[in-house]
């Protein structure tokens, strides 16, 4: 019995000491301006961190992520703060250091959403300036107090400076901070620009000559002109600007009082100020005037036409995989199976009336300017991880990586330098500085070498979500230039349904009612 008892006595096994356990910790800071001073700001952030981390013997530095010159007022404009929580979410880090809470967010729902997540993945926040870390609870409420704080400032900065504008547009002194093409800045006035102005009077002249915004961008492009994609919503922007004419109507589009902001076209919601004589001319009034009475003209014969032409061999019978065509039966015009109007035993699809898939349009036009945008923002994101995921095999990032992980090492071995004595403080200061930049300028150049030459289905989402934009918030009238800017084909599903396939491939059903005769 008794060694039974022996046989049962436990083993045990001693705990990791807390010393032994090195901290993976990152840093993150950012300036808010392009100043040189604030520049300087950002080096001796980055050269901070590194020898703070590596002053803690138990701490290990992950990295430095630094965003320079961007708005704080939103978390998904900052390229290397959405870094370094996707890092975060991939489990290697578990500690962020921050300078301030206004250096990390001026969000408060943003802020405690963002620190909530990442205390739910193990991951404390320290805050040097409030000496809060968030590992401890009760630091959660001290923060939201803070973070409040940040927020009213960054609300407040944001309503003087609307309130400042609103007041220049009512005295006629706003300008412009974005000149469009054809125009320039000089000491905050604008100017013609002489390059690129006689391409807008040429727009002009041929619209007025009777070719069509399309025709007018397809030509531009196929011409190289200016070494850019010209699109037909680009065309109509710039014979619809009061600038090109001398004049501007200001407030067309402009930002809720919500935060962060959000920027809404103006449809009467807000008063809008029409100054004349603004700026000066690229094409007179006359011609101005001219274009916009032929374009409202256009537009009108447009509503009035009895044929959606776009629909010629773009609408497919999902039964047998045939086209339809247009045929007019007692006044009403249908689109009915080729197969099926030949041998209807071979396809069973009846005719469909124009006028159901016309007014389906409509519906799901509705439906994509005001929901489609989170879900093409999806497709694009999700684009861009597995385009990601493919291009970190390419050579040249691969290349790069080792130049970012050789800097960091120089980095290190500078700070051991420094710790034992070996190194001036200027030579440090100097050298630091100078491989905090080299450091920087290598991950800039890795970042942009993963989001150049985006694949086709993120330029023609992109494209979709432009037209959409220049949209307007409703279509009561079909517009076949903007269904081509849409739509790629009308898949007839069966006698309720039809299937719209986006230029990006994105397949979309809307109801339909069946008249047959």
């Amino acid at each position: 019995m008794a060694g039974s008892n022996l046989a049962k006595q436990p083993i045990i096994i001693e705990a990791i000491r807390q010393e032994e356990i090195k901290l993976r910790v990152a840093a993150y800071c950012r300036v808010s301006t392009d100043s040189e001073d604030q520049l300087n700001s950002f080096v001796a952030q980055n050269t901070h961190y590194n020898a703070y981390i590596r002053n803690h013997e138990n701490w290990t530095l992950v990295d430095v992520y630094a965003d320079e010159g961007i708005t704080g007022t939103s978390a998904k404009k900052r390229g290397d703060f959405q870094r370094l929580l996707n890092d975060c979410r991939k489990g290697k880090i578990d500690k962020v250091l921050v300078k301030s809470i206004s250096r990390f967010a001026r969000n408060t729902a943003e802020c405690l959403e963002t620190i909530r997540e990442l205390k739910a993945l193990g991951i404390s926040v320290f805050f040097e300036e409030h000496n809060i870390d968030t590992k401890m609870i009760a630091s959660e409420m001290m923060t939201a107090i803070i973070a409040s704080c940040a927020q009213a400032e960054s609300e407040s900065i944001s309503k003087n400076m609307r309130w400042s504008i609103k007041k220049r547009m009512e005295n006629g002194t706003f300008n412009t901070c974005r000149p469009g093409m054809g125009f320039q800045l000089e000491d905050g006035k604008l100017v013609i620009n002489e390059e690129t102005a006689p391409v807008i009077q040429y727009i002009f002249q041929q619209y007025l000559n009777g070719v069509a915004s399309r025709t007018i961008a397809e030509q531009l492009t196929e011409s190289g002109v200016l070494g850019r994609v010209w699109r037909r919503n680009m065309i109509d922007y710039i014979l619809q600007n009061e600038r090109y004419a001398g004049n501007a109507l200001l407030q067309q589009k402009y930002r809720t009082d919500t935060f962060p902001p959000v920027k809404k076209r103006n449809y009467g919601e807000r008063p809008m100020y029409y100054v004349k004589g603004s700026n000066e001319a690229i094409v007179s009034k006359d011609m101005f005037d001219q274009a916009a009475e032929l374009r409202a003209s256009r537009q009108k014969e447009k509503r009035q036409e009895d044929v959606p032409v776009p629909f010629a061999k773009m609408i497919r019978c999902n039964c047998c995989g045939g086209l339809l065509r247009r045929k007019q039966t007692n006044g009403i015009w249908y689109w009915v199976c080729r197969t099926h109007e030949s041998d209807k035993e071979a396809c069973t699809m009846p005719p469909v009336p124009e006028e159901e898939i016309v007014n389906a349009f409509l519906r799901l036009y509705y439906k994509l300017k005001h929901q489609g945008n989170l879900i093409f923002k999806t497709i694009i994101r999700n684009s861009v991880k597995i385009r990601k995921g493919r291009m970190l095999w390419n050579k040249d990032v691969v290349e790069l990586n080792k130049q970012i992980s050789d800097i960091a090492e120089k980095i290190h071995n500078l700070t051991k330098l420094n710790e034992n004595g070996f190194l001036h403080p200027d030579a440090y200061i100097s050298r630091s500085n100078r491989l905090a930049e080299q450091l920087r300028a290598a991950k800039q150049k890795k970042e942009k070498l993963l989001e150049q030459e985006d694949d086709d289905l993120i330029v023609k989402t992109r494209r979709i979500m432009e037209a959409l934009e220049q949209g307007p918030n409703f279509l009561d009238a079909f517009d076949g230039e903007l269904f081509c800017e849409l739509v790629e084909r009308i898949i007839v599903e069966s006698n309720t349904r039809i299937w719209f396939r986006l230029k990006n491939g994105l397949e979309l059903t809307e109801n339909i009612e069946r008249t047959v005769r």
